[in-house]
């Protein structure tokens, strides 16, 4: 009996033993799986998202800018309107196009994205020469407010694609290179490369200049 009881006892001691070796093992893989960069295209991959939501953010607050800024300069300058529709329809072609994470792997739809950004900020542009036009417009409080806060978008708008740019590349980067690249093949071969923004327009990595002074 007491043979018994001590080989149960000994069986139970291997078996803790055992456990707490497998539990050691599993936690020493798993620092070290982490240390080699395992998690790295998935953190790199949300970095990515992140990034694109701000891009996407900015352009909608300069969208959300152009009706007021139509209205504004339409009160001093309505013979303008081939001008204003211009800005109005481009305006409208943009916010039709949404490219969001999960559409983001879309190289057809984020280029189209790209296009219809490129041609309002064109639209825009044409309509600050056209403002020229007009000393009392440019002296209008309602429009000199409208205009600070289109500078500010234009910038943020820059540096947003400038981050998304960077993520991307990093992203890119982790997936072509060693370790990264094995990582990839063993375990993310669904997460393909990204498309990155690209300048389709003359000096469109340039925020467009907006100042009347």
């Amino acid at each position: 009996m007491v043979d018994t009881l001590l080989a149960e006892e000994r069986t139970m001691q291997r078996q803790h033993s055992r456990f707490t070796w497998q539990l050691a093992t599993v936690v020493l893989m798993s620092w070290l799986l982490a240390g080699c960069g395992i998690n790295n295209i998935p953190q790199y991959d949300e970095q990515v998202k992140s990034a694109w939501s701000q891009v996407e953010n900015q352009y909608q607050r300069r969208a959300d800018l152009i009706p007021n800024l139509v209205e504004t300069v339409k009160g001093f300058a309505r013979q303008e309107q081939e001008t204003l529709t211009a800005v109005v329809e481009a305006r409208a072609k943009a916010t039709s196009i949404q490219v969001d994470a999960n559409t983001l792997d879309n190289p057809e739809q984020l280029q189209q994205f790209q296009q219809a950004q490129n041609q309002l900020s064109g639209a825009l542009s044409r309509l600050m020469v056209v403002v020229e036009r007009y000393p009392e417009l440019k002296s209008n409080q309602n429009f000199l407010a409208l205009q600070s806060q289109l500078e500010g978008t234009e910038n943020r708008i820059a540096v947003a694609r400038r981050d998304f740019i960077a993520a991307v590349e990093r992203y890119n980067t982790e997936i072509r290179t060693f370790p990264g690249r094995i990582w990839h093949t063993l375990m993310y071969s669904d997460m393909p490369l990204r498309e990155n923004f690209e300048a389709t327009t003359e000096n469109a990595d340039q925020a467009p200049q907006v100042q009347f002074q």
